[in-house]
C-alpha cells in the first residue's frame, strides 16, 4: 500500500479571502507575456541550447510577438553571458522589446549581472530569494527577519547599480517558493522591497509570485494572488506577475484563475517546457483566450512551424495530445464525432457563418495553419460514414450518396482493422477507385451508341462478356434504362436500379468530368454499388451501372 498519510498540504491560506474573482465570467484581455524559454526552459533540457539554437529560438519568440523575454542567468553560464552581450552589441533587441535577466539576491551575482546587461536599450533585472517555510527552516536555517533582509539587501544593491550602469532598467522581485510561504509574510517581504524600489509613474516595478512548486488546488493560488493584489503597496505602479509550474498538472488553471484574481502578467514557456513537469504553457493560455474571442496579442497562426523550430532547438517533442499544437488534437476517429463535424462544417457553409460553432472542434484549425482533411477527419477502424464521406467530398470532390458512403466506410474500416493502422487520404481515394470505378469483370462496355425517338431511346452496345464480344440492341425510356435493359438481356440476370446520383467534377486538366453513382438491388436483397466518370454524363452513368453489376457478381 502507498503511504498517503505521510503527506499533508504544504500551502497557507491568506488571512482574509473575498473570492471576488469567482464572480468573473472570463479573462477579458491578454496579460503582459514574458517568455522564459531561454532561461527556465533552457536549464531544464538534458542538453541546453547552443548559442545558435538560442538565437534561433529568440528570433522565433520575436516573430510570435513577445515583448518581454527572459534571455538567461548571465552570471551562471558563459554561454548565457555571451548570448546577452551579443544581443546588446549586435543591436538584436527591437525598440519595443525588453530583455530580462535573472539573478539571486547575492552581491557578486548581482554585480556580474549588471556587467552583462550594461548598455541594454531596455532590460528587466529580476532578482529573487526563497521565502517558504521549508526553505527557511531546512535550507537557510534563518528567521523571517533574516530572510527578509536578504530581499531588501538585494533591492538596495540593484537600485544602486542601476544608477551606476549605462542602460534602461526596470526591476522585478520574486519571493521564490511563494506557494509554500504564509501569504502575509510574503506580503511583508514584497512591501519591504517596494519601499526601497519606490514604484511611481516613471518606475513600474514587477512583483512576481511564482508557483515554484504546485501545492494546492488552483482556487487556493487565486485566493493568495487576490490577497496580494489588494494589499501590495504602490499597487497602481506595480505589475503583479505570475510564474506557475505544473507539478500537479494544473498550471494553466492556476494561471487563468490568478488572472481573474488580479494578476497583470504571466511568465511561461512554449509548450510548457521547464523543470520537473514544466512551466505553464503560454500557447495553451493564449489559445484558450483566443477561443473565447479575446486577442491574446501573440501570433500562433503557423503552429506547425513553431512546433518544428521548438523541437529543432530544444530536442524536445510536442506530444500528439498537446492542446492546439499536437498532431492529433483536431483528429476525429470516432464515427459519430466525424458525422457531427461533417454536418457542422456543412451548416457553416449553408448559413455562411463567421462565428465558429462546429461540434467537437473548439477553434478553426485553419487559424493556426492546420487543415481539415489531414488534421480533422482521420480514418481508422473506428471511423464512420460521415467522416469518410466528408473527406472524399472536401478533399477530392466526390459526393457519394448516403447509403454508398456507409458501404464504403465498412470497406475502409475493414482494411484499417485488418492492417491495424490509420488510412491516409490518398489511400482512401485509391480504395474508393479500386472498389467502384471501372470494374470490368465479367462485363465491360466496348462501344455504345444511342438514338432518341419520341417513345424513348434505342441503344446499340458492344459488350465484352467473359472474354467474348457480344453486341446487344435494346430500348428504354432513357439512356440508362436502355443500357440496363441491354445488360439484363446479355446476362439473363435481374436487379432493380435503386439509387442514381451524379455531379460534375473539375479534373487535373481543368476539364469538367461527370461523376455518376449507381446502386442496384439484387434479387437476394443486396445493394451493390458502382461509380463512373467521363466528360459525357451518359457514358459515366453506363460505366457506373456496369461496375455496380460486376460488384454484385463478386
Amino acid at each position: 500500500m502507498m503511504n498517503f498519510k505521510k503527506y499533508s498540504p504544504g500551502y497557507y491560506l491568506p488571512p482574509e479571502t473575498t473570492y471576488d474573482w469567482v464572480k468573473k465570467e472570463r479573462i477579458e484581455k491578454a496579460p503582459q507575456w514574458c517568455s522564459v524559454d531561454l532561461r527556465d526552459g533552457n536549464q531544464s533540457l538534458v542538453i541546453p541550447m547552443s548559442f545558435d539554437q538560442k538565437l534561433k529560438f529568440y528570433k522565433l519568440l520575436l516573430q510570435i510577438g513577445f515583448k518581454e523575454i527572459e534571455v538567461g542567468f548571465p552570471a551562471a553560464s558563459e554561454t548565457e553571458y555571451d548570448f546577452l552581450r551579443a544581443l546588446i552589441e549586435q543591436d538584436l533587441i527591437p525598440k519595443d522589446v525588453t530583455v530580462q535577466v535573472l539573478t539571486q539576491c547575492r552581491e557578486h551575482i548581482i554585480r556580474k549581472t549588471f556587467e552583462a546587461v550594461k548598455g541594454a536599450p531596455s532590460a528587466i533585472v529580476h532578482f529573487y530569494n526563497s521565502v517558504s517555510v521549508a526553505q527557511r527552516e531546512q535550507v537557510f536555517r534563518k528567521s523571517k527577519d533574516e530572510i527578509k533582509k536578504i530581499a531588501t539587501d538585494g533591492a538596495e544593491l540593484v537600485k544602486k547599480l542601476a544608477a551606476e550602469y549605462d542602460g534602461n532598467f526596470r526591476f522585478e522581485y520574486s519571493p521564490e517558493s511563494f506557494t509554500g510561504a504564509e501569504p502575509e509574510y510574503s506580503l511583508e517581504v514584497c512591501n519591504a522591497v517596494l519601499d526601497i524600489l519606490e514604484p511611481g509613474p516613471d518606475n513600474n516595478v514587477i512583483i512576481n509570485l511564482p508557483v515554484t512548486v504546485e501545492m494546492s488546488l488552483p482556487h487556493i493560488y487565486a485566493s493568495q494572488i487576490e490577497y496580494m493584489s489588494k494589499n501590495l503597496k504602490y499597487r497602481e505602479y506595480v505589475t503583479l506577475s505570475l510564474h506557475p509550474h505544473n507539478d500537479r498538472g494544473t498550471g494553466v488553471a492556476d494561471t487563468e484563475l490568478a488572472l481573474l484574481a488580479g494578476a497583470d502578467r504571466v511568465e511561461g514557456t512554449l509548450f510548457g517546457n521547464g523543470e520537473r513537469t514544466g512551466n505553464v504553457d503560454i500557447i495553451t493560455l493564449a489559445m484558450n483566450m483566443y477561443s473565447h474571442g479575446v486577442d491574446p496579442k501573440l501570433d500562433f497562426s503557423d503552429m506547425p512551424e513553431i512546433a518544428k523550430v521548438y523541437e529543432t532547438c530544444t530536442g524536445m517533442r510536442v506530444h500528439e495530445r498537446t492542446p492546439y499544437a499536437g498532431a492529433l488534437v483536431f483528429a476525429a476517429f470516432s464515427g459519430s464525432h466525424q458525422d457531427a463535424i461533417a454536418k457542422g462544417m456543412k451548416w457553416r457553409e449553408e448559413k455562411n457563418l463567421e462565428q465558429w460553432t462546429t461540434p467537437y472542434i473548439p477553434i478553426d484549425p485553419t487559424d493556426i495553419n492546420r487543415t481539415y482533411d489531414a488534421d480533422v477527419i482521420r480514418v481508422n477502424s473506428q471511423s464512420g460514414k460521415g467522416g469518410i464521406g466528408y473527406l472524399l467530398e472536401h478533399t477530392y470532390g466526390y459526393n457519394l450518396p448516403p447509403k454508398m458512403r456507409e458501404h464504403f466506410s465498412y470497406i475502409c474500416k475493414g482494411i484499417s482493422d485488418h492492417e491495424h493502422r490509420e488510412l491516409k487520404p490518398d489511400e482512401i481515394l485509391e480504395i474508393f477507385r479500386r472498389n467502384y470505378f471501372r470494374i470490368v469483370e465479367p462485363v465491360c462496355i466496348q462501344k455504345m451508341q444511342f438514338s432518341e425517338h419520341p417513345d424513348g431511346v434505342d441503344a446499340d452496345i458492344l459488350f465484352d462478356y467473359n472474354g467474348s464480344e457480344i453486341r446487344i440492341s435494346s430500348k428504354g425510356n432513357g439512356s440508362i434504362d436502355a443500357v440496363s435493359n441491354a445488360l439484363k438481356s446479355l446476362t439473363g440476370d435481374s436487379y432493380t436500379l435503386e439509387v442514381y446520383t451524379e455531379h460534375s467534377l473539375m479534373n487535373q486538366a481543368s476539364q469538367s468530368e461527370a461523376i455518376a453513382y449507381i446502386g442496384i438491388r439484387t434479387p437476394s436483397g443486396e445493394l451493390c454499388w458502382g461509380a463512373g466518370y467521363h466528360t459525357d454524363i451518359i457514358r459515366a452513368s453506363a460505366y457506373a451501372l456496369v461496375s455496380a453489376y460486376n460488384n454484385s457478381k463478386k
